[in-house]
C-alpha cells in the first residue's frame, strides 16, 4: 500500500515493515523528494493510510529519530529536520589482477613443500582443535600456557635451550617477532647490525621503525664479529647464514657473546631453518649460552607452512614480560585455535614427524639440485636449510638471469637483491622446497638452458 508520503509496503519482502518505511524515508530525503522542513503524518495516520498497524509507523519514526532525521515540535508535530544530502562516495572495484606467479615454476627460497592433501597428523590436530571451547575471555598475550610450556620443552631438546614456559612468547613467525621486538626495545636512530647479505625482512623491519642499519659482512662460517662496530642490536642467522649458508663457528658464537657482553647490545638470532641440517647435528642455538643477552626467534614456516603464521621468541623471563605487557595492551598475538592446534602437534608428535620426513625428501632434493647447477658455478650454504646458493662468475649478470628465467616461467632469486653496501659475486639463491619433484626437474632444466646461454 502506499500513502501521502513516498512510501510503500512490500508484505512479501524479508525486511522487517518498519525497516522498510524508515528505509524509503532516508531515500525520499537525500535525493530531494521530501524536502527540510516538510511536516509528516502522525504515527496513527500513516498507519492508517499504509494498512499497517501503529507500533509499525512508531517504531520507524523512533528509529529516524534516533538517527536525525526527523524532529518533534512541541504542539506542532513532526517535521523533516535540516539534512543536507551527501552524495555517497562511488567505489570503483579495482579489475581483478590475477597473480603473476601463480602458473610459473618458482625456486623461491625459504618456502617448505606443501602436499596437495593433508596427512593424518595435521587432521587429527585440528578434530582434536574443533572438540574445545574457546577460552571464555582473552588468552594470555603471551600465549597459552600450555603451549608455551610445550615449547620450552621442544626448543630444549632440539635446541639445547636450557628455558621454561616463562622464558617463551608465542609469535606470529620470526618476522612478527622481530618487529614487536624492535617496537619494545629499540628507538628510532638506534644502530641495529645487520649481515650483509643478509634476510631482507628484517632490514625492512629495521627501516619501518627507522633504525640505523650497520651492514656487516659476512664470509663461509657466516657473521664477521670482528668486523662489528658499536651498535645498540646485532640481527644474525648463526645455524645456516640467509643466504650464502655458513654456520657460525663455536669460536665466532662465544666472541660474539663476548662482544654482546662488553658492548651492552641484544642479540637476535634468527633459527629459522636449523632443522635441516644434512650433514651433521645443528649446534646448539646461540640463545643457549647466554639467554640474557640473546633473543631466539623460532618458526613453523619452514617445518609445516607459512600461512600458519606462528612462531615463537624465547628470551630472559623479564624481556618476555616487557613484550607480554606491551602486547596485552596492543591486542597483537596469535588467535586460540593456531595456538591450540600447534600445541596438539607437538604433543602428537607431528612436528617432529614432519621434520624427520622433510629432511630425508630435501636431502634428495638438495644432492640432485646440487649436481644439476654445479656446472654452473660455485655452490655454498648445500649443508643445511631448504635453499643452496649458486655464485656465478663476477662477469654474470644474475638480475638479467633471474629476469630471464621468469620469462621463460621459473622464479629465481637473484643473491643481487640481498646485498646492500658489501660487495661480492652474483649469484642466484635457488630454493628446492617448494616444486613437487617434477616440477623441480622441469624448472631446473629451464634455469640450466638459460645459464647455458649466458
Amino acid at each position: 500500500m502506499q500513502s501521502s508520503l513516498p512510501l510503500t509496503i512490500d508484505r512479501a519482502a524479508g525486511l522487517p515493515l518498519h525497516l522498510q518505511l524508515a528505509e524509503q524515508f532516508r531515500a525520499a530525503v537525500l535525493d530531494g523528494r521530501l524536502q527540510a522542513g516538510h511536516r509528516l503524518p502522525s504515527t496513527r495516520d500513516l498507519a492508517r493510510e499504509l494498512g499497517v498497524s501503529r507500533s509499525v509507523t512508531q517504531a520507524a519514526y523512533d528509529q529516524l529519530h534516533a538517527e536525525g532525521w526527523i524532529e518533534g515540535r512541541t504542539g506542532a508535530g513532526t517535521f523533516v529536520t535540516d539534512v543536507v544530502p551527501l552524495q555517497p562516495v562511488v567505489r570503483r572495484r579495482p579489475a581483478h589482477r590475477p597473480d603473476a606467479d601463480a602458473k610459473l615454476l618458482t625456486l623461491r627460497p625459504g618456502i617448505p613443500y606443501i602436499a596437495p592433501t593433508p596427512d593424518p597428523g595435521w587432521r587429527r590436530a585440528w578434530r582434536e582443535v574443533s572438540t574445545q571451547s574457546p577460552p571464555r575471555g582473552y588468552d594470555d598475550a603471551a600465549g597459552l600456557p600450555a603451549l608455551r610450556a610445550a615449547l620450552a620443552d621442544h626448543v630444549a631438546r632440539v635446541r639445547g635451550i636450557a628455558c621454561g614456559p616463562e622464558n617463551v612468547l608465542v609469535t606470529n613467525g620470526t618476522v612478527h617477532g622481530l618487529r614487536l621486538l624492535l617496537t619494545v626495545t629499540r628507538q628510532p636512530g638506534d644502530r641495529i647490525a645487520i649481515e650483509d647479505p643478509g634476510y631482507l625482512n628484517a632490514v625492512v623491519a629495521a627501516r619501518d621503525h627507522r633504525l640505523e642499519i650497520v651492514d656487516v659482512p659476512v664470509d663461509e662460517d657466516g657473521l664477521q664479529v670482528d668486523a662489528l662496530t658499536e651498535a645498540a642490536a646485532v640481527y644474525v642467522t648463526p645455524s645456516h647464514q640467509y643466504p650464502l649458508g655458513g654456520r657460525l663457528p663455536v669460536a665466532r658464537r662465544n666472541e660474539l657473546v663476548r662482544w654482546a657482553r662488553r658492548t651492552g647490545s641484544l642479540l637476535i638470532e634468527d633459527d629459522y631453518d636449523s632443522e635441516f641440517r644434512y650433514d651433521v647435528a645443528p649446534l646448539p642455538a646461540l640463545a643457549q649460552l647466554d639467554l640474557e643477552r640473546v633473543v631466539h626467534l623460532g618458526t613453523l614456516s619452514k617445518t609445516l607452512s607459512p600461512a600458519l603464521r606462528l612462531g615463537w621468541l624465547v628470551a630472559s623471563e623479564a624481556m618476555v614480560d616487557r613484550l607480554a605487557t606491551f602486547r596485552a595492551d596492543s591486542g597483537d598475538w596469535p588467535g586460540w585455535p593456531m595456538q591450540a592446534a600447534m600445541l596438539a602437534m607437538l604433543r602428537d608428535g607431528y612436528l617432529d614427524q614432519a621434520v624427520r620426513r622433510g629432511r630425508r625428501m630435501y636431502a634428495d632434493r638438495r644432492t640432485h639440485t646440487c649436481a644439476v647447477l654445479s656446472p654452473y658455478g660455485q655452490i655454498v650454504g648445500q649443508d643445511a636449510g631448504l635453499h643452496i646458493t649458486l655464485l656465478l662468475p663476477d662477469d654474470a649478470d644474475d638480475l638479467r638471469i633471474a629476469a630471464a628465467a621468469r620469462e621463460a616461467g621459473v622464479v629465481v632469486a637473484p643473491l643481487s637483491e640481498y646485498r646492500r653496501t658489501v660487495p661480492g659475486p652474483p649469484g642466484l639463491v635457488i630454493g628446492y622446497a617448494t616444486p613437487s619433484t617434477s616440477d623441480l626437474h622441469r624448472a631446473l632444466t629451464t634455469l640450466t638452458e638459460i645459464l647455458s646461454r649466458r
